[in-house]
């Protein structure tokens, strides 16, 4: 009963929610204009991951309050996910520098990995990596990073909100089947509430997500997979296969733009889903399109989790055949400039 209760709940009122966000952005001019480096053409109201924010923190405090989720999670996801969440609703709301931002989200990351007792082992199927302080620092930047590339994939419609629903989905899945109950219910309720807002959301859509959103989705499925590996359920190898289309596009085309010298930190439109759009496929194409591999991942991630020896293997495979993806797809368009 508490599952549905959480399913349909969230759902509904991150959907509601969204619409009362709509008609706030409309009133305050919260408004996406089109410019040169956009995937779109028609001004757009923005803000509305803060539907997913509010829906899925509500979630949270009554998993807490039923003792159904760790309380050292649960601190690492709302304390984070509000200072996450504030500085991008500051910056869509006004704007605010890079520096701040990447402060806050460092902070943020920091405070998830002392929450969760650090990351100084690895499971990486065949053996255990010993990782010693080292893992700390690396999961620091792993959090902070995945908040960063969730903000640099939501550029088209449908393609931020479509990646947490179907993630989120099978994550929750695999956590239920590993025995990962409290933490499970937290991912299914992420994924109804990211469902809520994509109603709106979904090509041609009537609200942008935002920095509010897309930070927040970036750091929660970051804790969620740290977390997931602490509690020895599902491996944290398995979340980045899971998320492997926006792990991939977002770190090739950074790499890539610094090899030309190019301001990485600068808006563009050089990702894959962008430059597949450019060459002529709308957003509900490209969108489907990603749904379509998050599919195949799907059953990679699951056949890892069940042979765990298999774990390197899928991550090879997933990392491999995405980055010739996106070499494919990346040749699509000309250069923009």
């Amino acid at each position: 009963m508490l599952t549905i209760l959480l399913v349909v709940g969230s759902f509904l009122i991150s959907l509601s929610v969204t619409t009362v966000v709509r008609r706030y952005a409309l009133r305050h001019s919260l408004i996406d204009i089109p410019n040169t480096r956009s995937s779109h053409s028609e001004p757009t109201p923005r803000g509305g991951g803060l539907a997913i924010v509010l829906t899925w923190f509500l979630a949270l405090a009554i998993l807490l309050v039923l003792g159904r989720l760790d309380p050292w999670v649960g601190a690492a996801l709302l304390a984070g996910g509000a200072l996450v969440a504030g500085v991008g609703w500051l910056d869509d709301r006004r704007g605010v520098s890079a520096g701040l931002r990447a402060s806050i989200h460092v902070i943020a990351a920091v405070w998830a990995v002392w929450c969760l007792g650090g990351f100084q082992s690895f499971d990486f199927g065949v053996t255990v990596l010993p990782l010693g302080m080292a893992g700390d620092f690396l999961a620091v930047v792993g959090i902070a990073w995945l908040v960063n590339l969730y903000n640099f994939m939501d550029g088209i419609d449908g393609l931020a909100g479509g990646e947490a629903v179907s993630v989120a989905l099978v994550g929750s899945g695999l956590l239920a089947f590993a025995g990962g109950g409290g933490m499970g219910l937290a991912v299914l309720s992420l994924a109804a509430a990211a469902g809520g807002f994509l109603v709106v959301n979904w090509p041609p859509a009537k609200i942008f997500m935002g920095d509010v959103g897309s930070g927040l989705l970036g750091y929660a499925f970051g804790v969620l997979a740290l977390a997931s590996e602490r509690a020895g359920t599902v491996p944290l190898i398995v979340w980045i296969i899971l998320l492997g289309v926006f792990i991939v596009d977002a770190t090739a085309t950074l790499i890539f733009r610094v090899m030309k010298g190019e301001r990485w930190y600068e808006a563009h439109r050089s990702h894959a889903y962008q430059r597949a759009v450019q060459a002529g496929y709308s957003h509900r194409t490209v969108t489907l399109a990603v749904l379509g591999l998050n599919a195949v991942l799907a059953l990679a991630a699951v056949g890892a989790s069940v042979e765990p020896t298999l774990l390197p293997v899928a991550l090879a495979a997933t990392v491999g055949g995405l980055s010739l993806i996106w070499f494919g797809v990346f040749r699509l368009a000309p250069r923009p400039d």
